[in-house]
């Protein structure tokens, strides 16, 4: 029986390699984001070159009624979802206290409340036919705290702690969680977040393929922590033995974009 998987985000970037993933392994597909034009260009390659079923449900995730209207249209069409990809999101960048205040409002519903909202309306499902897998898009950045992009690192925060206790919750349950947790990426992310100038992105940052192509392995495997590269395993790592004043005052240099950060001495935690 075919088997279908919903990806939200799934216009570009990761969310348009992981569509490309389960299309190849010849799962149906349900693409999810706000820029329609794109979504039926993508699904109608998938159909032509994968041979799959491929819908699209034009949806904004910054809008909170979104996730019940997708389920509500995924029932109307009598589509039952086996993977759920939760990979829409997005950034900003600068400080906190310069930020549009209904942005970073935005970021917080579409990255954590519209992520925990679909997952809570379709993981019933699943537990209850005893089948289903999860795929959550977290990060690196959401095991510090991240100066000049303090609402994303912590929306990040919340997405990694979030799945791992979902793994935890759903095991024999026959429904697995998993959390991706790729570090600088190249997508339109950095452009859009305003963070592409950035220190960080200035370093060696993964390909889109890469790392979809680590996080649809793992999620397949049913582990509840993924994270691609050597890179950024080694400085999670180094998470461990650094001062909670250093860590953030590595993570801000790394986030400052294009004016030289003040020296600051590192505070306790």
């Amino acid at each position: 029986m075919t088997k279908t998987a919903l990806i939200t985000g799934a216009s570009s970037g990761l969310g348009l390699e992981l569509a490309q993933l389960f299309a190849a392994d010849k799962h149906d597909v349900v693409l999810v984001a706000r820029r329609r034009d794109q979504l039926e260009a993508l699904a109608t390659r998938l159909a032509a070159e994968r041979g799959v079923v491929a819908r699209v449900i034009s949806a904004d995730l910054g809008d909170s009624g979104a996730p019940q209207r997708i389920v509500d249209e995924l029932k109307r069409r009598n589509i039952e979802i086996e993977f759920l990809v939760n990979n829409a999101g997005f950034g900003t960048s600068g400080p906190f206290v310069e930020r549009d205040l209904l942005r970073e409002l935005a970021m917080v519903q579409v990255n954590v409340a519209s992520l925990v909202h679909l997952t809570g309306l379709l993981l019933p499902a699943m537990v209850a036919r005893k089948s289903g897998r999860i795929l959550n898009l977290g990060s690196t950045a959401g095991f510090q705290p991240g100066p000049f992009m303090s609402v994303y690192y912590a929306s990040k925060a919340f997405v990694n702690s979030f799945t791992e206790a979902l793994s935890y919750e759903l095991h024999g349950t026959g429904v697995t969680a998993t959390v991706s947790c790729p570090g600088a990426t190249a997508t339109e992310f950095g452009k859009i977040s305003g963070n592409d100038r950035s220190r960080l992105f200035e370093m060696r940052v993964m390909e889109a393929p890469e790392v979809a192509a680590h996080a649809y392995r793992a999620m397949m495997a049913g582990k509840p922590i993924a994270i691609p590269g050597l890179r950024n395993k080694v400085v999670l790592q180094m998470l461990r033995f650094g001062s909670r004043g250093m860590i953030r005052g590595v993570a801000a240099r790394l986030n400052q974009p294009d004016r030289a950060l003040p020296a600051r001495k590192p505070s306790g935690s």
